[in-house]
């Protein structure tokens, strides 16, 4: 730490800009320049952020699981999250077994109480409030709950990476189904069900692990990443690629990168500021906006 400071202190002197806030970790960055990245205080945080937000023209939201766990929607990777009580199922197993499509089935149903239970917390309402301000033109999420749809975005406005889990779509032809439709003939004959129309199986719309990403979402992930000012990672671990890659995508095109996650990730040293507090605390005060 002592030579951090020392070198921080240096660099201080090559270039008087620079003004040290109390409740900040500075980090430098392996060329020499010097970055406010893990804000400590969460005053300081929110209104860093306020300053940014102020000054964006154009802001692109990038959400991830921690955005939805205070709405009562378990994440993946932390201590109870979905991944550590069941192993996901690939998309080439669903494919060929229908043991593996039986209990993926089976676990979207035992899930069905905390979906339909789940309203949007204050990170989602926080990002409505931008939207219907003319700041955010769409939202792109790795999240499956429907959750920014319910807080106001339009459809058409919330670009899914890894699907919709809300209802199901056939492998096949791509036709779409209610899960009404897949529970009644789930529960009447003990399997999941398959395509009325060309009897390919029937899955919830959402992306697996192998299977591909949809391409049109990719392409509209992109251009808006190439095109904000500011890009908003909250609540994802940043480790799933290649949805992982847009953080970066919008840092090198010029745009300005924020972090809001509990936990560090792989590309906090690349922000412009990184805010490891709650979500809801973090992002409530944006409500309101």
């Amino acid at each position: 730490m002592e030579k951090r400071c020392g070198l921080l202190r240096r660099l201080i002197v090559i270039d008087s800009d620079i003004a040290i806030r109390p409740g900040v970790l500075y980090v430098i960055r392996k060329t020499l320049g010097l970055l406010a990245v893990i804000v400590t205080d969460i005053g300081r945080g929110v209104e860093q952020l306020g300053e940014m937000i102020a000054e964006a023209g154009v802001i692109v939201p990038f959400t991830g699981a921690g955005i939805s766990t205070e709405c009562g929607i378990p994440d993946f990777r932390s201590p109870g999250g979905l991944w550590t009580r069941n192993r996901p199922i690939p998309f080439d197993e669903f494919v060929a077994s229908r043991a593996a499509r039986d209990e993926s089935w089976r676990r979207r149903f035992a899930m069905e109480t905390t979906f339909a239970a789940a309203s949007p917390g204050r990170g989602h309402r926080a990002l409505a409030a931008l939207y219907r301000a003319g700041k955010v033109p769409a939202v792109v999420t790795q999240n499956i709950d429907n959750l920014h749809q319910a807080s106001g975005f339009a459809d058409d406005h919330v670009i899914e990476l890894h699907g919709n889990t809300t209802y199901a779509r056939c492998i096949g032809c791509g036709l779409t189904y209610d899960l009404g439709w897949v529970k009644e003939r789930f529960e009447a004959s003990g399997h999941a069900p398959d395509c009325a129309t060309c009897d390919e199986p029937v899955k919830t719309a959402t992306i697996s692990f192998g299977q591909a990403m949809p391409e049109d979402a990719m392409r509209r992930a992109t251009e808006l990443a190439q095109q904000c000012d500011l890009f908003i990672a909250i609540g994802s671990s940043l480790v799933v690629w290649p949805a992982a890659g847009f953080p970066l995508m919008a840092k090198n095109a010029g745009g300005r990168l924020v972090i809001i996650n509990n936990e560090p990730t792989e590309q906090d040293e690349m922000a412009d500021l990184v805010i490891r507090h709650d979500i809801g605390d973090t992002l409530g005060p944006f409500v309101g906006n």
